[in-house]
């Protein structure tokens, strides 16, 4: 099975897509992080404030990827939210708050598509793995909770690949994790960063646009796009 892969520079040649792992991110991709939205208002912060957080924590990440260090995604995470919180009118300390905001992802639950979608692609003979800016152990216990822990034959994550995604080397170091060629993986996001890194990596990628959002066109294509997981499946499907 093919598939056309556009570039912000046109089209290029047709790439075939046949891999034998599929590599998930984690945070918003698998988990539905909606319900942080009400950790900010249970503390008194606005619910707009969670957006904010969210892409700040990312943008922090990656100015430490692009200056050659990193640190964990709770740290950042942490830190930034003791950098916003203070202006908010909380109603309780801000440790308190900080700590109930960040325990949210221990809380989080799958997207309704995702465990149909999982099973699918074990049902194919694929391999899973993640590989998340975050923790092994938040996606361990995202898993369990939703009965699909056992599909995955690896949790990756880019603190022990020593760099963050969307940088080369975190998906380097996922395929030499798998001892597969890069070109045998495919990296499914709901990020079009990580779609153009996976990208220039040399994976092969799969693109979840579950709210119909449009896709910057100075990032490349993803080989294959979807509005579910089980409906990606359906297209890896031979």
């Amino acid at each position: 099975m093919t598939a056309t892969s556009a570039t912000h520079g046109g089209q290029e040649p047709a790439r075939a897509v046949a891999p034998t792992v599929v590599v998930f991110d984690v945070n918003e991709t698998l988990s539905d992080m909606g319900p942080m939205v009400s950790r900010f208002q249970d503390v008194g912060a606005p619910a707009t404030l969670a957006a904010t957080w969210f892409a700040a924590l990312l943008r922090d990440g990656f100015a430490l990827t692009a200056a050659g260090d990193m640190a964990p995604f709770a740290t950042i995470g942490a830190e930034m939210l003791r950098a916003l919180l203070p202006t908010e009118s909380l109603n309780r300390r801000l440790d308190e708050a900080v700590e109930h905001v960040i325990t949210g992802f221990s809380e989080l639950s799958v997207h309704p598509d995702v465990p149909d979608g999982i099973r699918a692609l074990t049902a194919q003979g694929l391999r899973l793995v993640t590989l998340s800016n975050g923790s092994a152990s938040v996606a361990q216990t995202l898993f369990a909770r939703a009965g699909i822990g056992e599909h995955f034959e690896r949790l990756l994550s880019v603190e022990d690949a020593g760099v963050w995604k969307p940088a080369h080397g975190s998906y380097a170091y996922a395929a030499a994790q798998c001892g597969v060629d890069a070109s045998e993986m495919l990296l499914v996001a709901v990020h079009p960063w990580d779609i153009d890194g996976a990208h220039r990596a040399g994976l092969r990628t799969g693109y979840i646009n579950r709210t119909g959002a449009a896709y910057p066109s100075y990032f490349h294509q993803a080989d294959l796009q979807a509005t579910s997981l089980p409906a990606l499946a359906e297209q890896l499907n031979p």
